[in-house]
């Protein structure tokens, strides 16, 4: 089985479409990298009080962190840059501004399973072998990347189920209509107003397959 190498394609936008600008190769793989996930609640207490319920303020952005090895020594065979101009290709991809998106560009980063829409947001150079002139052999770059996607990505992702809104369902094996407009409204008390909308003369007995219409709250 072949070696994959981890890539970080270059993109001028958030919808990453066509063929990326530019391509970095990470010559020596992370042994390891992080992938954060985070959910941020308002938990502050009010003076006096003897607690406070957990308040959904919102889901920021993931993160992958990881360290990534630029050497120059002659171990690595494939690697025959010198770091400094290792760390610049690098830097050109992930990190330099680009004059024509007036800003750093966006990243496909992927490596086996991960495929991660990014850009980078931290990059930290450690310098740990140098040869007699000083020129360095050896670095490690600790580097994170934020998700960046764009808004129409996101909603999709979200799928928020407002009770405001019309909605459409398909029924699937075991729904209830008492439980979808659970699911929906949050109250299965309007599982009969969403009966008389789709002429359902037997609520017990959904049909798998069908597609239910469910009016918005007013």
């Amino acid at each position: 089985m072949s070696l994959n190498k981890m890539k970080i394609v270059a993109y001028r936008n958030n919808k990453y479409l066509g063929k990326g600008k530019d391509t970095c190769v990470v010559k020596i793989n992370p042994a390891s990298y992080s992938h954060n996930h985070k959910v941020n609640y308002n938990n502050e207490t009010s003076q006096g009080a003897p607690g406070t319920p957990l308040k959904f303020r919102g889901i920021p952005p993931e993160t992958v962190s990881f360290d990534i090895y630029f050497d120059a020594t002659g171990a690595i065979k494939y690697s025959k840059m010198a770091v400094h101009d290792q760390i610049k290709v690098f830097k050109n991809v992930c990190f330099d501004y680009n004059g024509d998106i007036h800003e750093p560009n966006y990243l496909i980063l992927s490596w086996g399973t991960l495929v991660f829409k990014c850009k980078l947001t931290s990059l930290d150079i450690n310098y740990s072998l140098f040869k007699p002139d000083g020129t360095p052999l050896r670095a490690k770059s600790s580097v994170k990347f934020e998700e960046a996607s764009d808004t129409n990505t996101i909603a999709k992702e979200a799928n928020p189920q407002s009770p405001d809104l019309t909605h459409w369902v398909l029924v699937k094996e075991g729904d209830t209509l008492p439980m979808i407009c659970y699911d929906i409204y949050g109250d299965c008390s309007y599982y009969l107003e969403v009966a008389k909308q789709n002429k359902i003369i037997n609520f017990r007995n959904l049909i798998p397959g069908t597609e239910l219409y469910l009016p918005p709250i007013k």
